[in-house]
């Protein structure tokens, strides 16, 4: 007769049934309860938890209800009516001592504690929690401390400095160079133009895209300067002589922002087509294509630490992703609105993500939420933050709201003038950033406008005022030389 043979996964099964079989007879029947295991588990419970209060009296409406501490606490000294008439505490609610329990005559009465209970319960508190203090009482000691909202750093306001006129189109992005020398928009003219960052002067216009400019970005380790549009061309142009010198072809849609890794020649572009896309600059290959958003992909922003890569989509999620792996490495969905814009903080390991919704902190490297910054209602188009931790947001309606980026404090709100001859629905603010001295801020708006604004040089911090009595006395002379004359 042949055995039939069985494999070694199927054997082992066997065994393991046989075993369970043998040693639970009742699949039904709990496990009886220890005693001594369970005196032993209160204990510890009560003394990691309850220690702080187990000196505390026990309550006279409560003096049935409460259990006798076992024998795990003896070394503890506990408090009942008995060790001391005096330290009973009334209580000083008309509330019946348990469910069901109607009130009586007595239990009706309005009481305040006892000056004997108060003074035995200060002796019982930890030396830091006594209630004593000159012979009085300390109320403040009784009731919780209300939370308070952090201090937010002062911060001048700004103000609009000049307007640059010049597109024939919504201008729909802004890239400032390394040197801080000039800065470069994009438009739905489909023109890129150059202009002087002090003078605000026109230097150059580049023509080659069809269709609206949706995205530039300037390159710090090359004379290169990348361009994107709702083409869905993505170009890298030569500033020495001017001209496209690569194309990046891949994306099956409109392509609507780019960024350029800090450390690495890697490009990273995002697309309608639901994929942002990783590419080599030099050789022009597609290095990863990364999948997993559901709707177009609106923002993508680049670091050098981990994770390299951070999209926001307009399926309302904002993916961290792995650039080696070319994988998702977690998914935020706080957001129930499209998410339009990041900005990531240049000191801290922090970044902020703008949507209809609110405006959101993360903390890298695992998306951990912060805090929310709420107020700016409105379709958030773009966001910015320079190191002395201002936030800015600029919004469809054409509001930009400056936050402190610590507290999300809301210390100004701006709503400039459109241009002359313009509907007051062009609005709109499309893309903001600050130049490398942060002392400037240029926006990107429906108007077909660049606007600089600065910060106030004549502001003067009410703190500062209070502290130095002579800028408070200068101040307040010059405003009664000018009411006077």
């Amino acid at each position: 007769m042949d055995v039939q043979k069985h494999s070694v996964h199927t054997l082992v099964f066997r065994s393991l049934k046989r075993t369970h079989d043998m040693f639970v007879s009742d699949h039904a029947k709990s496990i009886p309860l220890d005693e001594q295991s369970h005196h032993m588990k209160m204990g510890v419970k009560l003394k990691t938890e309850y220690e702080a209060v187990l000196h505390m009296p026990v309550l006279k409406e409560g003096k049935d209800r409460v259990p006798q501490l076992s024998s795990s606490l003896q070394g503890h000294q506990t408090y009942t009516q008995a060790d001391d008439p005096d330290y009973l505490i009334t209580g000083t609610h008309a509330y019946p001592s348990g469910p069901g329990v109607a009130l009586t005559a007595d239990t009706k009465m309005h009481r305040n504690p006892s000056e004997g209970g108060v003074h035995s319960m200060a002796l019982a508190l930890p030396p830091s929690q006594s209630l004593m203090e000159g012979g009085g009482t300390r109320n403040s000691a009784l009731s919780r401390r209300a939370p308070t909202m952090p201090k937010p750093q002062w911060h001048p306001p700004w103000k609009l400095f000049r307007v640059i006129s010049g597109h024939l189109g919504w201008v729909r992005s802004i890239a400032v160079e390394p040197g801080n020398q000039w800065f470069v928009t994009g438009s739905a003219d489909r023109t890129i133009k150059i202009w002087d960052l002090a003078s605000g002067k026109l230097k150059l216009s580049l023509t080659g895209h069809i269709s609206t400019v949706r995205g530039v970005a300037v390159s710090n380790r090359s004379p290169y300067l990348f361009s994107c549009g709702e083409d869905k061309q993505v170009k890298c142009w030569d500033l020495e002589y001017n001209k496209v010198i690569r194309h990046y072809h891949g994306h099956l849609s409109a392509v609507y922002d780019l960024d350029l890794h800090p450390t690495i020649d890697v490009l990273m572009t995002c697309s309608r087509d639901a994929t942002a896309r990783v590419w080599d600059i030099r050789t022009k290959a597609n290095v990863h294509t990364l999948t997993g958003h559901t709707n177009t992909v609106a923002t993508v922003r680049c670091q050098a630490a981990e994770p390299q890569v951070v999209t926001g989509s307009h399926d309302s999620t904002i993916r961290l992703w792995d650039l080696v792996a070319g994988k998702t490495r977690a998914t935020l969905t706080n957001h129930k609105k499209s998410v339009r814009t990041l900005a990531l903080h240049p000191r801290q390991y922090t970044f902020a993500s703008g949507s209809a919704d609110n405006i959101k902190q993360w903390m890298f490297p695992d998306g951990n939420f912060i805090q929310n910054l709420s107020g700016h209602n409105a379709i958030i188009n773009t966001l910015a933050v320079n190191s002395d931790g201002v936030l800015v947001s600029g919004a469809d309606n054409g509001t930009i709201h400056m936050w402190d980026w610590r507290t999300g404090y809301n210390f100004q709100r701006i709503h400039a003038a459109v241009q002359p001859g313009s509907l007051d629905s062009e609005s709109g603010i499309f893309a903001c950033v600050f130049d490398h001295s942060e002392s400037r801020l240029i926006t990107a708006e429906a108007d077909k406008t660049i606007k600089v604004y600065k910060e106030d040089d004549t502001a003067v911090s009410l703190t500062l005022m209070l502290k130095d009595p002579c800028v408070f006395v200068n101040i307040m002379l010059m405003c009664y030389l000018i009411l006077v004359f």
